[in-house]
Order: C-alpha cells, then sequence, then structure tokens
C-alpha cells in the first residue's frame, strides 16, 4: 500500500497535462470504471481504457496516459458502461446553444492548453466603504435587442457596458451563475428521477422540462459557461471581461451554489482555483451548512472579498485583532424586509431603519439592498401588491407570498398621473434610503432605471422579455435614471455617508458634534415610538474624510414615510455656515424656512409626505 501511494498522485481530481502524458484521477465506489478518450472534431470514440484495482487509492482511480495528444482530444469518465462527465473539467469544447436539451455524451471535457496574457492585470482590491454592487445576470443584461451591443447576452456583452457602469457608479459586478450548469437537466437525470421532480425549476408537474434560467443547482465549478460565450473560447471570453474590469479599477464577484453535500475542502479548492486561474475578486456564497469561516480564514483567500449571510468575526479575528483588510462580508435579508416596510408606511419602523442605517460590523462588510434577483424589482415594488407569476406554470403557487410592497393604489400599469407620480417618488424614496446609509449599497440590474418584470416575483425559469432587461427604461424613466446618477455622485462627494466603520452617535474628537445624531420635531430630541414614521439625521462632515475629500460638509437627511406632512426643526450649525437644499424627493412647494422660536433651532423644515428632503452646509 506504501509503495502504491508513493506512484500515484491522485490529487487534484479530474485531467491535468503533466510531462509525460495525462494524469486522470476519478472518484468511483464500483470496480467497473474508466477513461473514454474521443478524437475532438469528429467525436468518434478512440479508446476504451479501463482503471485496474492497482491504479485505486481509497475511492481515487488514477491514470497516467502517456500516447495522447491533449489539443486534439476529448474524454469521459465511465461507470459500468454509463458515460459519466468530468465534474472538475476545465474546459468543455462542444458549445451547447443555451436552452438545447442535452446528454452526458454532450459534456465531453477537453484541455485547454492555450496560454492568457494577463498583461500585468491586477485586483483592485476595493475596500468596502468605496464600493457600489451590480448584481446581474449574464446572459439577461444584454439578451434583450434593445441593449445595443453586438455580442448579446455574452460575458463580451458585459464588456461593452463597462462604460455604461461606470456612468452609474458601479465599481463591483456580482454575477449569478455563471459557471458551467444544465440549464436544462440531462437526459439521463431525467431518467433516473422520474417525471414528478421535487427540485424548483427543472421539470413541471406534467413532467415536461423546465428551464433552470438562474442556475441555482449543482454544477461544473471549474469552468465558466460556455453558452454565456460570444465566441466559442468561454475560458478566454471571461478572462477579457476580469482583466478589463480591473483596467477600469472595477472587481467582479461570482455567485457559487453549493448543495449540502459538497466537501468543504472542495469548495475551497473551487475557490482557490477561481482566483488563480481567471483573477475574480470574491464570491458571494449559496448554500446551507457552508464553512464560511474556514473560507475566510484561508491564507490564499485574506483580500478575496467573500460574501455569506452572517460570519463570526470574532472566531476569525479574535475579540482584540482587527483586519488589515476585511474581506468579509454579511450578505442577508433583515436590510432589505425593514426598509421596505418604512417605505410602504408601516409603524413601529424607526429603530430598525436606523440601525440598519449605520449598521457595519466591526471586523467585517456589510452588503445592503432593497430589490435582487429574486423579489420584485425596484419598479415592481411599488406597482404591485401582490405576485404574477402565472407565467412560470405552477398556478401561482411559487414565490414569495408577501413582498412588503404596495401599489400605491392600482394593480400594475395605470393612466392615472397621481398612482404613475407617486410611484416615481417612492423609487427616489428607495434609492436615497439605498445610497445614505453607511454600508455598502446593491442594486440589481436595470433598477437604475425602473425595470419592470410585470409583478413576477419568482422568474428562475423565464428566458424571455420577462427577465431580459429591457434598455428602452433608460429614455422612457430618465427622471428615475438621472437622480440614481446624480444621488451617486452626491454619494461620492461625501465621505461621512461611507465611513469605513459604523458611526458611534458621540462627538470622540471633540468638535462640538456627534459623527451621527437623530432630531425630531425639536433639535436633539429624536421620536421613534411605534406611530412616528418621521425623523431626522444630522452627520457630522468633520468625521468624514478620505483621500478625494477633506472636512466634509454637514448634511440634514429628514425621512417622512407618514402620509402626511411634517415640520422638522434643523439644529444649528457652526458660525458661519447656513443650510443649503441639496435634493429633495418632491418637488418644493413650501419655503423652507418656516416657523419660530422652536427649542435649539435656526428654523423648522416642512418635509412633504412619503418624501425625503437632504440639506447640506454651505458658507453663509
Amino acid at each position: 500500500m506504501t509503495e502504491k501511494i508513493l506512484q500515484k498522485n491522485p490529487h487534484p481530481l479530474g485531467a491535468h497535462i503533466e510531462n509525460n502524458g495525462v494524469r486522470f484521477s476519478f472518484v468511483s465506489r464500483t470496480a467497473s470504471c474508466g477513461i473514454l478518450l474521443y478524437d475532438g472534431k469528429t467525436g468518434r470514440l478512440q479508446r476504451k481504457i479501463p482503471f485496474t484495482e492497482e491504479e485505486r487509492i481509497g475511492c481515487v482511480y488514477c491514470k497516467t496516459v502517456t500516447d495522447m495528444n491533449p489539443s486534439t482530444t476529448t474524454y469521459l469518465f465511465y461507470q459500468e458502461d454509463r458515460p459519466v462527465p468530468d465534474e472538475r473539467a476545465r474546459v468543455f469544447p462542444q458549445k451547447i446553444p443555451y436552452g438545447r436539451d442535452r446528454s452526458a455524451a454532450d459534456m465531453k471535457a477537453g484541455f485547454h492548453t492555450d496560454v492568457f496574457d494577463w498583461e500585468g492585470d491586477r485586483f483592485p482590491r476595493l475596500p468596502y466603504h468605496k464600493v457600489l454592487v451590480y448584481c446581474m445576470h449574464v446572459r439577461g443584461f444584454t439578451r434583450h435587442v434593445s441593449s445595443n451591443v453586438k455580442h448579446r447576452g455574452t460575458f463580451a456583452g458585459i464588456g461593452e457596458k463597462i462604460l455604461y457602469l461606470k456612468e452609474i457608479g458601479v465599481t463591483t459586478l456580482e454575477l449569478q451563475p455563471a459557471y458551467e450548469f444544465s440549464e436544462i437537466p440531462l437526459k439521463e437525470e431525467n431518467r433516473e428521477k422520474g417525471p414528478h421532480m421535487v427540485e424548483a425549476g427543472v421539470l413541471e408537474d406534467s413532467g415536461h422540462q423546465k428551464l433552470n434560467y438562474w442556475g441555482y443547482r449543482k454544477g461544473y465549478y471549474y469552468v465558466p459557461k460556455a453558452a454565456y460565450a460570444a465566441s466559442g473560447d468561454a475560458v478566454a471570453e471571461l478572462k477579457e471581461l476580469v482583466k478589463a474590469l480591473h483596467k477600469n479599477n472595477m472587481e467582479l464577484v461570482m455567485q457559487f451554489y453549493f448543495p449540502e453535500e459538497m466537501r468543504h475542502s472542495e469548495i475551497l479548492e473551487i475557490l482557490r482555483f477561481w482566483v488563480l486561474e481567471y483573477h475574480v475578486d470574491g464570491f458571494h456564497l449559496l448554500g446551507g451548512n457552508l464553512p464560511a469561516e474556514l473560507l475566510a480564514e484561508d491564507e490564499l483567500l485574506a483580500d478575496t472579498k467573500l460574501w455569506y449571510y452572517k460570519f463570526d468575526t470574532d472566531r476569525l479575528y479574535g475579540r482584540s485583532e482587527q483586519p488589515i483588510y476585511p474581506h468579509a462580508a454579511e450578505y442577508n435579508d433583515g436590510w432589505y424586509y425593514d426598509m421596505r416596510r418604512f417605505l410602504k408606511g408601516d409603524g413601529g419602523m424607526l429603530g430598525n431603519v436606523l440601525y440598519h442605517m449605520r449598521h457595519i460590523p466591526e471586523k467585517a462588510g456589510c452588503i445592503h439592498y432593497l430589490t435582487n434577483y429574486y423579489g420584485f424589482t425596484l419598479a415592481d415594488l411599488f406597482s404591485y401588491d401582490y405576485k404574477h407569476n402565472e407565467a412560470n406554470g405552477e398556478n401561482n403557487r411559487d414565490g414569495n407570498d408577501y413582498n412588503c410592497s404596495w401599489n400605491c393604489g392600482d394593480e400594475g400599469q395605470t393612466r392615472r398621473q397621481s398612482v404613475r407620480r407617486l410611484r416615481i417618488k417612492q423609487m427616489k424614496n428607495a434609492i436615497c434610503l439605498l445610497l445614505l446609509s453607511q454600508s455598502t449599497p446593491l442594486i440589481f440590474m436595470g433598477d437604475e432605471f425602473g425595470n419592470s418584470q410585470k409583478g413576477n416575483n419568482n422568474p428562475y425559469c423565464q428566458d424571455n422579455t420577462v427577465t431580459w432587461l429591457d434598455w428602452g427604461g433608460l429614455k422612457k424613466n430618465r427622471e428615475i435614471f438621472e437622480f440614481w446618477k446624480m444621488l451617486v455622485n452626491f454619494r461620492q462627494n461625501h465621505p461621512i455617508i461611507r465611513p469605513d466603520r459604523e458611526l458611534r452617535l458621540r462627538d470622540y474628537i471633540a468638535c462640538g458634534y456627534p459623527d451621527l445624531s437623530y432630531h425630531g420635531q425639536n433639535a436633539w430630541c429624536p421620536e421613534t415610538e411605534g406611530h412616528f414614521r418621521h425623523i431626522g439625521l444630522l452627520l457630522c462632515g468633520v468625521y468624514g474624510k478620505d483621500a478625494e475629500v477633506q472636512n466634509d460638509a454637514f448634511l440634514y437627511i429628514a425621512m417622512n414615510m407618514h402620509w402626511e406632512g411634517h415640520s422638522m426643526a434643523l439644529p444649528r450649525l457652526p458660525k458661519g455656515k447656513e443650510w443649503q437644499l441639496a435634493f429633495s424627493t418632491e418637488p418644493e412647494k413650501r419655503d423652507g424656512k418656516i416657523g419660530e422660536g422652536c427649542q435649539n433651532t435656526e428654523f423648522v423644515r416642512w418635509v412633504p409626505p412619503r418624501s425625503i428632503v437632504v440639506l447640506v452646509s454651505v458658507p453663509e
């Protein structure tokens, strides 16, 4: 046994070119297994090479084949005369059109022998307080004809939109699963599982195949999805995208869904591979029972962004140690639901809202979002009270029943101008909450110009105009788009909105003002009881400094989600400064300086119903 181990090196698993040939390593619990070699051009079987008992270590069979040409050969493994695709393949040369039915025989793996020129590529390693995340589906982002790109629905199509993404302030892209997966299950899987599968997004009750558009299932984790490439080389195309992003000081974070049966050591190996081979900047981990702390403490991933529901940072770094580059970030729906309820006017939300707006974990980042690939889009959040998933073929039973949404008076499309104006204002309010909160904001593709999915809150199987981003919204909803760009620029110009750690609600530098304070009808007297839906936030710019901005201004954010207007007192500013309106989600209807004699105040600000007003200090 010792001699056998010394002679064979089964790891890493899969097939790898070595000096003396190609080493194949395959996990099998049956002795009847081996390798099938095919001609790369014709697809004809050339040789069937069985593994022998002497080539087994544990459940791993390992053999080196010396008389083959990797550049002209493809391969499959087999078990009991059944072809088995290599789950650890680095490339699948045969490009199968998106949505096309396939079998295991179509998943012949090959070898990528070309050397990619990274041209001195460097990781941006952006700190979380300088990050704005844009979540997208690779195909859906540019598949619509209105995208006006040459390579629609591909990695190259994303590359054509880099200048647009920079225009709207994006620093970091998050891709839904972009590794190889079967959007329609292999024929062999259908025979094994039968017509009534319980796995969502695979088969309908009728037995007909249903497209898995999102891709949240076990995949081939070592290779980018071939159908997302405009060319026949998905490997090089994704690398070109990463290189182009890095040249623009932008990052790429990839979603990886791992089922619970995945070995933890395998997950670590996969993440390391993508960092070293594809230079990706981070991973959003999806799935239950994942080894989040194990991955976060890995030395090679120490400056790679890792997003999961939550991290035990005390266990990672110790109670007293502060990481030089906090790379882990919590990514959960806590912010998502509370802010939605606040926007629709629910009572008792102020305490949670104020916490979420300032919350940044001590030794990690925090990704906050109001919309994502699941649930309503931003426009639908204020257009529908109920989900409309009839097109999914499940009698509208799929998806969340309660979305904390409000249709503003009419369900779906409407001609009533009052409802349409209110919806625009609510979208602006939502953008304000997203970009005026202190942690790291994330937006889902198209929300910057009010894209709609027609009320579908679970379009996991829709590869059509429901999920393809309609770029015509840029012109139709120009008001929302321009408001988004204005507010992104405002956030960038005021570092007090995006601190690198949580604000303390204290005057710890003795400047006369705390970094963050709350105010109500009277200055310095916040009212957060359950029936209040309005409050003012004062951000002291003295605490907000970075390389671009020194001595930031004072900011006052007045939020009123009540259906009635309210007067709110403004705190006094230091001598020589006065308040000036920066922007409001509703056009001004009354003079800002109203009322006299309010306690500890220069003047009172009228805040209209369901609106947000932001003021900035300027020299008198």
